[in-house]
């Protein structure tokens, strides 16, 4: 039996755990954007609008992170670049709990996720660098348990701080966990190969992924699944408090689910389907399924079953989308420059970030929850016609 349960962690490489451990341990104080919403609105007093545009400088600065967290990559290596994003952040995390104007929290929020977000890149090019290819995608599978773990246990923990301690106590756990994630790849990494200078990027011809007519095509799709996803950690969590009659702690608990059935299952689920030999496009567009029936069950009615239902249907969706959409991108930019390929993999995100929330929570003050969660699902389905296209397009 426990031999059973260690078989799809057999064969990662030690780097990659310690990977892992950097993430959760930054992971689990990621508590502020889960309640994001509910502080500018509940603590500082900011309207659905303002906490709209909030995100959206959060997605602004996310986008440019990621962008620039590509280009020193290529340039200087992973590695620094992990090591200055953490530290940085954790300076701006602790900063931050003391701005109450909205411009100002606009600024400050554009700062921390330019910051942050160097981060994504790198890490996806380190776990190429320290996986072999067999083990990619339980290696990027892994880092995401590691991610889901920590959010599993961090709105449960944020939600507890908020009702028995403070809002601005997420600030400093946040802060101190970026610092202690910083610690571990300053102690315990190094990096594996090394980074070729300009003239040698020069002399290669590597393809820009802003030529691959295939990956753009499948960013924009990626984008759309992206848009929708945010949802989870901007719109509805509103939603379960407004509807719901949820407490912060219970919506804490609720967004725990996802984690939490993510780090039990999304493993041998993604071992699995990793041996079928499955092509990772079609494996996407099922999760992008099954996070489109996540919005559609909401408004079957107001009650809490069926929102846990949603967060169940959405977080199979996320395992069977997101591992194999990484592995995509991964395999693509094997054509290219790697840093840039999984830069533009991951401002995808950034840019469901300057819209997803802003339009959803517009969207929602206008027209209502039902609406948002019918726009939503056909979104979703949108983005699966593109992935069905492409998928039938690259076998032609």
């Amino acid at each position: 039996m426990f031999e059973k349960l260690i078989l799809p962690y057999k064969g990662l490489s030690k780097e990659v755990w310690l990977m892992a451990l950097t993430t959760l341990i930054n992971r689990t104080g990621a508590m502020v954007l889960p309640f994001m919403s509910l502080y500018l609105t509940n603590f500082l007093g900011f309207s659905k609008g303002q906490v709209g545009w909030v995100l959206t400088c959060y997605g602004i600065g996310s986008l440019i992170g990621v962008f620039v967290g590509g280009k020193l990559t290529d340039r200087i290596g992973y590695y620094k670049v992990m090591f200055v994003s953490l530290f940085c952040t954790s300076l701006v995390f602790f900063g931050l709990q003391f701005i109450s104007d909205f411009y100002a929290f606009c600024l400050g929020i554009f700062v921390l996720t330019t910051f942050a977000d160097t981060f994504r890149p790198a890490v996806w090019v380190a776990l190429d660098d320290y996986s072999k290819p067999e083990n990619r995608t339980r290696s990027v599978t892994l880092i995401r348990l590691a991610i889901n773990l920590g959010f599993s246990m961090g709105p449960a923990l944020g939600g507890i701080l908020i009702t028995y301690v403070s809002y601005r106590s997420l600030f400093w756990v946040d802060g101190l966990t970026c610092f202690a994630a910083g610690l571990v790849i300053l102690l315990f990494l190094n990096q594996k190969s090394a980074v070729k200078t300009r003239e040698e990027q020069m002399s290669t011809k590597q393809l820009s992924p802003y030529k691959d007519s295939h990956y753009l095509i499948f960013w924009f799709a990626l984008f759309l699944i992206g848009f929708t996803f945010v949802q989870y950690f901007s719109t509805i969590p509103l939603y379960y408090s407004q509807r719901l009659g949820l407490e912060e702690d219970k919506i804490g608990l609720m967004l725990a689910m996802n984690g939490l059935l993510i780090f039990l299952t999304e493993m041998p689920v993604v071992n699995t389907l990793d041996k079928g030999k499955l092509d990772n496009l079609k494996i996407v567009i099922a999760g992008s399924f099954l996070l489109m029936f996540s919005f559609l069950i909401l408004n079957m009615g107001n009650w809490l079953g069926f929102a846990i239902f949603g967060i169940i249907l959405m977080t199979f969706g996320e395992m069977l989308g997101f591992p194999f959409s990484n592995s995509y991108a991964l395999d693509r930019s094997k054509m290219g420059r790697q840093g840039a390929y999984m830069a533009l993999y991951s401002m995808s995100f950034s840019v469901a970030h300057i819209l997803g929330p802003n339009i959803g929570m517009q969207f929602s003050e206008r027209f209502g929850f039902e609406s948002t969660w019918y726009l939503m699902g056909v979104t979703c389905l949108v983005a699966a016609i593109i992935l069905i296209w492409l998928q039938r397009k690259e076998q032609s």
